[in-house]
């Protein structure tokens, strides 16, 4: 006994803007896209990376609206309105954001998928916690994962950042 097809429904779409790294940002995307497709796929910012998709490793971290957040457990609908800032966004007219500087100064990489997610985290963290003790940034940093540094040049990246962002703050 054959059964007829099923008819499926065309995906909705809706256009949504948001601000990305200080600026407007519109896109348009079907209901079920993950916010990390859209900033990805859609606006072209592939410094967020696709990891897991299930929220496990952290490789897709932006910061949203003050609040760490892995773009892959959210839609991009539900980003409509928020402030969003990706590690393109970190950087300004004057360079590298501390948190940046610092991951290049002490080699807070290796292989550097899980880099931007981490650069994320730490940027958030160090504005929770502008001077963690090494085992505070360890637990900080406990959703995002590394597969291959060992973790102890970006515990000494993030210590190096919250030291040059104190100072920076000191001379301000």
């Amino acid at each position: 006994m054959s059964q007829k097809p099923m008819s499926q429904k065309p995906m909705s779409h809706k256009k949504i803007s948001f601000k990305l790294n200080g600026k407007t940002a519109e896109v348009e995307v079907e209901d079920r896209t993950l916010l990390v497709h859209a900033i990805r796929e859609k606006l072209n910012m592939t410094g967020t990376h696709i990891g897991c998709d299930t929220s496990h490793c952290g490789v897709c971290t932006v910061d949203i609206d003050g609040e760490s957040v892995k773009s892959c457990t959210l839609l991009a609908v539900q980003a409509a309105g928020k402030n969003i800032v990706t590690v393109e966004g970190l950087a300004d007219d004057k360079g590298l954001h501390a948190v940046q500087a610092a991951f290049i100064q002490e080699h807070g990489l290796q292989c550097g998928f899980c880099t931007t997610g981490m650069m994320m985290r730490a940027y958030r963290f160090l504005q929770e916690n502008p001077e963690p003790t090494e085992e505070e940034i360890r637990w900080g940093l406990s959703g995002n994962l590394c597969r291959c540094t060992g973790y102890q040049n970006i515990i000494k990246a993030v210590m190096t950042a919250s030291k040059n962002l104190k100072e920076v703050a000191t001379a301000e």
